[in-house]
């Protein structure tokens, strides 16, 4: 043990006094002084400053991978993750809205924190160039539904095809409503890209989601980076 690490910050005097007491849950040897107990680490290891790692927390939370599992990839605490994913979300803008297209609505049923607690994201697609342009977590609801309808009211929509939820005959106008074989084959396809792409959001699985907040979070870097 070198001299550096067997004297005790805290204490004035030269006495040697810090001993090994076992090692982090990253393997770092851990030092605890005999006299007044205090603690320090071998080598302290900070990787959440570097410049990339914002980028590859997109690119891991995009390709499903869970909280542990990118924590440990990247070699950062897993609060640290958590924080840096509402930061990333908070700084993402919804795309560009252009008006007189035609869209599909969808709800895809999933968990927050436990299988009994059903939550539904319901979100919508532009039907030629496949984008998400709004979605919403909440109860399956006409107040959870309207909130992506009303981006869709405000972008003078062409047309908006959907399922046959009955909710959606009081929310949207006849004129603009549309229901048909095959109408919503492309979201479709989408809720299934979703559940093979998120964990988080597969049918039998011990992956869901245990924050709202962190939910929201990844489905925002899924649609819009």
């Amino acid at each position: 043990m070198s001299s550096n690490q067997t004297r005790c910050y805290r204490c004035v005097d030269d006495i040697r006094k810090m001993i090994k007491y076992g090692k982090t849950k990253s393997g770092n040897q851990r030092y605890i002084c005999r006299k007044c107990g205090k603690t320090r680490v071998e080598n302290y290891a900070y990787l959440a400053y570097k410049e990339e790692i914002n980028q590859n927390i997109i690119q891991l939370t995009k390709e499903g991978l869970g909280i542990r599992s990118t924590a440990r990839i990247l070699k950062i605490s897993a609060t640290t993750l958590l924080k840096r994913i509402v930061l990333i979300a908070r700084n993402i803008s919804k795309p560009i809205i252009s008006k007189g297209k035609t869209y599909e609505v969808d709800e895809l049923c999933t968990y927050i924190r436990h299988k009994k607690n059903y939550i539904w994201l319901v979100y919508t697609l532009e039907k030629n160039s496949k984008t998400v342009v709004s979605f919403n977590v909440g109860k399956r609801s006409n107040k959870t539904l309207n909130r992506v309808l009303e981006t869709l009211k405000l972008s003078d929509a062409k047309k908006i095809i959907t399922d046959r939820l009955k909710n959606y005959r009081y929310l949207i106008d006849e004129k603009l409503h549309s229901v048909k074989r095959f109408g919503t084959n492309h979201i479709e396809r989408k809720n299934l890209t979703l559940r093979t792409h998120l964990k988080r959001l597969n049918r039998r699985t011990i992956c869901f989601s245990k924050s709202l907040v962190i939910f929201t979070a990844v489905l925002k870097i899924y649609f819009w980076t």
